[in-house]
Parts: structure tokens; C-alpha cells; sequence
């Protein structure tokens, strides 16, 4: 697996779309980087842009954009909501993949120094790519913004990291560093007034205020770990809002970060009427803060991926100054490869059209995949109606655990659809290289025994997760909602067949493998998953004719 890292520049302009888009072209151009995201902001007139690759290409296409940003950006007539000190504000390299923090880190300083001399701009390193502890805070570094930075470039210990320690008035400063991933989240207020949203955002900020005690100065921190915040009125909208970096959503995820905003609003008479992220968000952000959400209301966690996101989105109103488009904004989404799911993204016709078509692909292992996921949705569903039924209130938190464990096999054997069909064209692919010479002959045995372990494996897998959804599947025949036993009848057969047809698979493919010991091992254990089915079937569905009663 290759590195890879994210870069997430921030530009001093947010209203000229077409000098914006020169500045996110000269990413483009090179090879082996994504862009993932564009955010201008009108009010601090900054854009937040997202791309992401191989470490070589990301700093490449980074010093390409620093570049033309200070060509066509003059700092001299910038206005903006947002402190900054230069056109190239701020470049964070992030490790995504594969990267350590410190190889993320020295990518960071040789793309400082390239810019500090080809450039001639001022650079300061920040975070894991300041060796100076003493200057890796970005608020620090950039204090007194760009109109002090003329006489702060000349003090010894403000010193650039690399490049001029000269004034450059149309460019100004910039800061690169390495820091791990951070969610920058504003907070909109039913108030126009900045020294009261000041006051909230060091309520919450893990520097808080200082304070007099005594007649001594003292430091009262906020109530969030790793939170920097301040207030500001943005014109744009006609309110105050809380801007906010989340430097460590471990500590403080964003669901949370918005709970506390709203009870330090509401005891200053203030409400919360929405937020909204700037740039990108990992998935994990959005499904924690769907769950959070929904435990508040005593309703079950165990829904779809799309569901939680869709009770996040508005729970924290993140699409009042705007719409709010997954596909956009989490970062997973953006990176993952479309045709791994083109099975499971078609409509069911269409789906039933292609397996009956006279393609070969796809087959019994994708259908048993299918049915088992059919088989795990519906055990769920068992389990969120019984969350959810009158009466059974003080259960709704042992049903939510088992919707949730219902919907992760469901998850898993869907993700498994394509999987298969993915394994049977690796075979075929492996089938059509050539065989000329010793050496093709070699090379091709080997992709073709490779792809045949791989499609093995794969409904192999399929029937670990049916079988183990029949744990859901049982548990909800047995305690579930008497309604829907039938329900849960119908899962257990699924389960069943998706189990046993996946078997099949296995055998077949196995017949092809050179590795008999791997053979050997794989079928006895296939054999056992496929007895304990059976007989787990059995049981369930005697339970499941027994309430039914005729």
C-alpha cells in the first residue's frame, strides 16, 4: 500500500471563484493527487482547499498552488473575518495512509525550505514540523497577523524557518506543518454580537479566559480539551457564530463540541440555531454524532450508515446556511473507488437484470452475499421495531445493541456482493495474460492461483457473516416483537441459504487451488460453519412455529 497524505492550504481570497480556480488548477496538474474539495468563504475571504496522494505528488502540487497563489493574491488590499498572514495563509500536510507523523513531517520541511528559497516568501514551520517547541502553536505564530508582521519578521526570535526575514507586503508569511487531523466547525448564534459570542467560545475553549482572584491574574480554562475558539460576526449571514478547531476529535468530536455550545449559549440567553463545517469531515464524525443523537432520544443506533448522517446533519443544523451534501464532505466518500460497489448501488430491477443476463458475473457467490444481507436487514429490523414498540421503553437500549449488531453484518455482506464478483473477474483476468514464454507461463500461474485464493476467501467470509447474523436473527425470534416473528423466520432462511450457496462457492474455487493443506483447512472449517447453520436454522424456526401456533 502506497503513503499517502492530505494537504489542506488555506488561501487569503474567498469571493473571485475564477482566481480561486487558477490557484486549484495548478493541484491538478499533477499526477497521482486528488482534489477532494474546494470551501471559499465570502465573510473571511479565505478557501479552504483539500487534496490528497502520494506524499511526492502532494508537496509538488502544494508548492505549485503556494506559488501562483502569491503571484495573483495581494495581501496589501485583503480584508477578512479570519486572522492571516499571507496569501498562502497555512499548509498542513496530514498523514492519511500508510505515513508516519514524522515522514509526514520532514515532507512538511522540504516543502517549507523549496518555498523559503525558490520562492523567496517567509516561512515558519508549525506543529510536528517544528523541532522549536516553543513556536509550533499556529495562533502564536501568527499573532499580530499580517499588519504586525512587518515588525515581528525583524525580532531575532521571529526569525523565518526558512526564506527572506523580509517584509513581503504583497505575499506576506506563510506557515507549513504537519499536524494530525483537524475539523474546523463554526457555530451560528441568534445574535449579532461578537463580544458575546467571544464569551461562549471561551467558556469552551480549552485556554478559557483569565481571570482576577484575588487580585491576581489567573488562567480558568474552557470546558472542551483540544479546542481553540473565538467569536466573530459574519456579515455575510447577518450573525455572530463560534469558530472553532477541533485539533483532536478523539477528545472532543464535533457532536460533543455542539452540546456544550449550546448549554454556555442558553445560560447567556443565547440559542443555537445551526453550525457548519468548513472543508472536509471523516465519516466517523457524522455516524458518533447520528448515535449521539439518537441515544438522547432514546431511540435505536442500529439504522443505516445514511440514516445516521442524515439525524447529524439536522440535529446539529448543518444545513441551515446552506445544503449539506455527504458525497462532498466526508472524506471517505470522496476517496472511495465507485466501481467497488457497482452491484449494491443498482436498483433491484436492474440488479436482477444483470444476474440474469449472459454474463457470468454476477453469480451464486454475489446472490448468496445478497440473501444473507437481506437475511441480517431484516433480523435488524425486528430489533428497531421492538425498540421502539409501546410499552417496551425501558428495553429500548437492548434492542438498539442488537439493531446495531445486525446492521454491521448487513453492512459487511453487502460490501461482500461485489467483493465476489470482484474475485471472479480477477480469475478471468488472470486466465487472459500470456503464456509466449517460461517466464508469461510463471507469472500467469502464479496471478491465476493468487486470484483463486482470493475467490475462495471472499464467500468464505460470506459465510462467517451469515452465520453470525443468526445470532441477531435468533435472539430477536425469541425476544423481539411477537408481531414480527415471522419476520425473523424468513432471516433465518436467508441466513441459511446465504450460508450454504457461499459454500458452494468456496468448494468449487477450492477444486483449483494448488495449496492443498489451505484446501484441506478451509473446507473442514467451511463444513463446520455450514452444520452449525443448519442446525441453528432448526432452532430458530421452531420458535418462530411455535408463536406462530398454526
Amino acid at each position: 500500500m502506497q503513503p499517502i497524505i492530505e494537504c489542506v492550504p488555506n488561501f487569503s481570497e474567498g469571493n473571485d471563484l475564477a482566481l480561486i480556480k487558477q490557484i486549484t488548477d495548478q493541484v491538478e496538474t499533477v499526477e497521482g493527487v486528488r482534489l477532494l474539495n474546494v470551501d471559499p468563504g465570502k465573510a473571511t475571504n479565505r478557501t479552504v482547499v483539500t487534496f490528497v496522494g502520494h506524499p511526492e505528488a502532494v508537496i509538488e502540487a502544494a508548492f505549485l498552488a503556494i506559488k501562483k497563489a502569491g503571484e495573483l493574491i495581494d495581501m496589501s488590499k485583503h480584508k477578512g473575518e479570519h486572522p492571516r498572514m499571507g496569501a498562502t495563509d497555512v499548509c498542513p500536510l496530514i498523514p492519511i495512509a500508510n505515513i508516519s507523523m514524522e515522514e509526514t513531517a520532514a515532507f512538511a520541511q522540504r516543502l517549507a525550505k523549496r518555498v523559503g528559497e525558490e520562492l523567496a516568501i517567509p516561512v515558519y514551520l508549525y506543529e510536528a514540523a517544528q523541532p522549536n517547541k516553543e513556536r509550533n502553536n499556529l495562533s502564536v505564530i501568527r499573532a499580530g497577523e499580517y499588519e504586525g508582521f512587518f515588525k515581528k519578521i525583524k525580532q531575532p526570535e521571529w526569525k523565518p524557518d526558512f526564506g527572506p526575514a523580509e517584509f513581503d507586503a504583497k505575499r506576506g508569511g506563510t506557515v507549513i506543518g504537519a499536524r494530525d487531523f483537524l475539523v474546523a466547525y463554526n457555530i451560528n448564534l441568534n445574535t449579532t454580537s461578537t463580544r458575546r459570542a467571544n464569551a461562549i467560545a471561551f467558556d469552551v475553549r480549552e485556554a478559557g479566559r483569565n481571570v482576577e482572584e484575588n487580585g491576581v491574574k489567573v488562567n480558568k480554562p474552557g470546558t472542551l480539551k483540544s479546542v481553540k475558539a473565538i467569536g466573530w460576526f459574519i456579515e455575510e449571514y447577518g450573525i455572530a457564530q463560534i469558530s472553532m478547531n477541533l485539533t483532536n476529535i478523539n477528545i472532543t468530536p464535533v457532536h460533543i463540541a455542539f452540546d456544550e455550545v449550546c448549554k454556555k449559549a442558553e445560560a447567556r440567553g443565547i440559542r443555537v440555531t445551526g453550525s457548519e463545517l468548513v472543508g472536509l469531515v471523516p465519516l466517523k464524525s457524522l455516524t458518533d454524532a447520528g448515535k449521539y443523537f439518537l441515544k438522547k432520544q432514546q431511540r435505536s443506533t442500529g439504522v443505516s450508515e445514511k440514516e445516521l448522517i442524515k439525524i447529524a446533519v439536522k440535529s446539529m443544523g448543518l444545513d441551515e446556511l446552506g445544503p449539506f451534501k455527504p458525497e462532498e464532505r466526508i472524506i471517505e466518500y470522496l476517496l472511495a473507488d465507485k466501481s467497488a460497489r457497482k452491484l449494491v448501488s443498482m436498483q433491484l430491477t436492474a440488479f436482477a437484470d444483470e444476474t440474469a443476463s449472459e454474463s457470468p458475473a454476477p453469480g451464486g457467490g454475489s446472490i448468496a452475499a445478497y440473501v444473507g444481507s437481506l437475511g441480517a436487514a431484516l433480523a435488524t429490523m425486528v430489533a428497531n421495531l421492538s425498540s421502539h414498540k409501546k410499552g417496551w421503553d425501558d428495553r429500548w437500549e437492548e434492542f438498539s445493541n442488537w439493531a446495531e449488531k445486525g446492521e454491521q453484518y448487513k453492512t459487511e455482506l453487502l460490501r461482500l456482493v461485489d467483493q465476489d464478483t470482484n474475485a471472479f473477474n480477477q480469475i478471468m483476468t488472470a486466465f487472459g495474460l500470456p503464456k509466449s514464454t517460461d517466464t508469461e507461463k510463471a507469472a500467469r500461474t502464479k496471478a491465476i492461483q493468487e486470484a483463486t485464493k482470493f475467490a475462495i476467501e471472499i464467500p468464505f467470509k460470506v459465510m462467517q457473516s451469515a452465520y453470525g447474523s443468526m445470532e441477531v436473527i435468533k435472539a430477536m425470534a425469541e425476544t423481539g416483537n411477537p408481531n414480527s416473528v415471522s419476520d425473523a423466520g424468513v432471516g433465518a432462511l436467508c441466513a441459511r441459504s446465504s450460508v450454504m450457496g457461499a459454500f458452494m462457492n468456496v468448494r468449487i474455487n477450492a477444486a483449483g487451488y494448488n495449496d492443498k493443506e489451505f484446501v484441506a483447512d478451509i473446507l473442514r472449517r467451511g463444513r463446520e460453519i455450514e452444520n452449525k447453520t443448519i442446525a441453528l436454522e432448526s432452532e430458530i424456526l421452531n420458535v418462530v412455529n411455535g408463536k406462530i401456533g398454526n
